[in-house]
């Protein structure tokens, strides 16, 4: 047997068709479809530690711990219901559609509502009410004598409902019933693989505790029998629930004799207090679990057999693919609990548009992004107006992969219109990624201010031109009326690449050159626009991380105090601008009086005058020769 060298607080489940695993600090639940494709959901859950200190207490924590550990594991298996089986018939997607259209709700939320009505009322009937009827089947046939209900029996003393051996017997139904329960779901092959998941899920946690590398291989030669098993969990509660049920009733009926001679009325009263001590049941159960697992020691073994003997019917040998789910779900939790900064995932399935937005805009308040973001996701994915967002709807699965897909990237940081290859400028579309900056809505100012002044026959230079969205707003809004011929340039042949494909998707007739501002360009321009980087460098790492991390920093650093290219544009500009020729730049906030200095003093400018924005910043500047 191989020795364990590294314990582990994660545990799991299998199952449809897939694994959950649980950590301290996240759950992942891995599920492959009936395409063959995997999905992954990963959600962040409170770690002990920051849970209230009354929550850790010893038998306490076990009830928390168990219903922590139900309620999530109800939620894994049924999310993994919706993700294992992809929807190929057609009347039944017609009939999912009628439900979506008709009632504004998931078929599949109908079907997981149902199913744990159902599977709440299967638990009750086969572990509470059966066994209990079966016992007083029993009690019945003894009472058959004459012997009037609620009296114990002369040969037999602590009979009756509440009564020691009426309890002993209750639980030995109770566990009868739950063994015979497993091996009639042995008989059906979706749950034959489910205990295959079970076995996977076991196996890659040995293999971690074990100290081995988490490969198929690896996984594949470790046990399949754990200590911390859910099935063993089970056991336990059993064994204790009917010590204790035994002796609570006794205590109650024995010796308080709060029997009220109503058998129907005895039984009822009795089941109520069974419910009442199920959360102390729990508790001890989970200290002896834990108890048990902390040590290998063979002296436990005949301890640790009854729940043995019971996994080898609740696990089987899994598959290379099943092992690869417990794998994947083994490991993104192992990230989780190590990193906080890892990313939380979701199934893709039909959702309400309204939970999607939601849900969305959550995420990014935690990742403090604006949640803006969030409606352009589902209005830009789904093909709507950002004021169509209030009317519910339900998503279907596909576009709810690709709108996750978005969303999953926005969190790592990345900006939004990288994400979607393009952006919207002055009403043309401009292609972006990593190598130009996004265009902000305020340089639209600059653009206006430009095409307002364009004359017949104009001549126009555009520095700096980054993606090229100045210059081919300007080119497009002339081409309307005027001929006029513009230019751009940038130090960055990644940029120009860029400002070329957006010139020609847009029909723009620009003449790109590689250049670091004016140098090797000839001639005089009537019209020269410039947005340059302006961000004072030791500003930039406390920039917001999509500008600072994503966009390029050649774009962004304007030197010590932001105004390093301003310079360098006046001390050259007499020689490239046009005698009546104007100059327009953009700026940060508070730069403008101090880059009308710079011109004042340098150029032999005629005026000056500052456009302000929407906010009233001075954003633009308007510098005539």
């Amino acid at each position: 047997m191989k020795k364990k060298t590294q314990r582990t607080y994660i545990g799991g489940q299998a199952v449809i068709q897939g694994v959950m695993m649980r950590g301290r600090r996240g759950m992942a639940t891995v599920v492959r479809d009936d395409k063959g494709e995997l999905h992954m959901e990963a959600k962040r859950i409170t770690p002990p530690e920051k849970r209230k200190k009354w929550t850790r207490i010893p038998f306490v924590r076990g009830v928390i711990n168990f219903v922590l550990s139900l309620v999530d594991g109800m939620k894994a298996l049924l999310r993994s219901s919706e993700v294992a089986v992809v929807e190929d018939d057609e009347s039944s997607s017609k009939f999912s559609a009628w439900i979506e259209e008709k009632w504004k709700v998931s078929a599949s939320d109908i079907v997981t509502f149902i199913a744990t009505l159902f599977g709440v009322a299967l638990a009750c009937g086969l572990f509470v009410f059966l066994p209990n009827y079966l016992t007083s089947l029993i009690d019945n046939a003894v009472r058959g004598r004459g012997i009037p209900a609620g009296e114990p029996l002369p040969a037999v003393k602590n009979w009756g409902q509440g009564g020691i051996y009426y309890n002993l017997i209750e639980g030995g139904f109770r566990l009868v019933i739950f063994i015979f329960y497993i091996l009639f779901t042995l008989l059906f092959k979706s749950l034959r693989e489910t205990y295959r998941y079970h076995g996977a899920e076991h196996k890659t946690i040995n293999c971690y505790e074990y100290g081995l590398p988490l490969t198929t291989e690896n996984v594949k030669t470790c046990s399949r029998m754990h200590d911390r098993c859910g099935t063993t969990f089970i056991f336990i509660v059993l064994l204790i629930s009917i010590l204790a049920f035994a002796l609570v009733g006794y205590l109650i009926v024995g010796l308080a004799g709060l029997a009220t001679g109503n058998a129907s009325l005895d039984m009822f009263i009795m089941i109520l207090i069974k419910f009442a001590c199920l959360p102390v049941v729990a508790g001890v159960s989970y200290e002896v679990l834990k108890l048990l697992s902390l040590s290998g020691s063979p002296a436990l073994l005949p301890f640790k057999a009854p729940g043995y003997l019971l996994q080898m019917l609740t696990t089987r040998e899994p598959t290379d693919d099943m092992i690869e789910c417990a794998i994947k779900a083994f490991e993104k939790v192992l990230d989780m609990d190590n990193d906080p900064e890892s990313p939380e995932k979701t199934f893709a399935t039909d959702e309400k548009l309204s939970k999607l937005l939601a849900m969305m805009k959550k995420g990014f308040a935690e990742k403090e992004i604006d949640g803006t973001d969030a409606e352009w996701i589902l209005a830009l994915t789904l093909n709507i107006p950002r004021s169509s967002l209030s009317e519910e709807r339900i998503v279907k699965q596909e576009y709810t992969k690709k709108i996750l897909e978005i969303y999953e990237s926005r969190l790592t940081g990345r900006p939004l219109w990288y994400i979607f290859g393009s952006t919207d400028f002055y009403g043309y579309r401009i292609n972006v990624d990593e190598r130009v900056l996004i265009p902000r809505p305020e340089t639209e100012i600059l653009v206006r201010e430009a095409v307002a002044s364009l004359r017949e026959g104009d001549t126009i230079l555009d520095l700096c031109t980054g993606s090229g969205a100045v210059a081919i707003a300007i080119a497009c809004e002339a081409a309307k009326d005027k001929m006029v011929s513009v230019t751009a340039t940038d130090i960055s042949e990644g940029a120009l690449e860029v400002a070329r494909s957006n010139a020609r998707f847009n029909k723009a007739s620009i003449n790109f050159i590689k250049a670091d501002l004016f140098d090797g360009v000839r001639g005089r321009f009537n019209l020269i626009t410039a947005n340059p980087p302006y961000i004072k460098r030791e500003e930039i790492a406390s920039l917001q991380r999509e500008v600072r991390d994503f966009e390029p920093r050649i774009a962004l650093d304007g030197g010590v105090d932001g105004l390093d290219f301003y310079r360098k544009i006046a001390q050259k500009i007499n020689r490239y601008i046009a005698r009546g020729g104007l100059l327009i730049l953009e700026c940060g906030e508070n730069q403008a009086q101090d880059i009308i200095k710079i011109f004042t003093t340098t150029s032999r400018c005629d005026y000056a005058m500052v456009v302000r924005d929407l906010s009233g910043v001075e954003r633009v500047i308007k510098i005539g020769f």
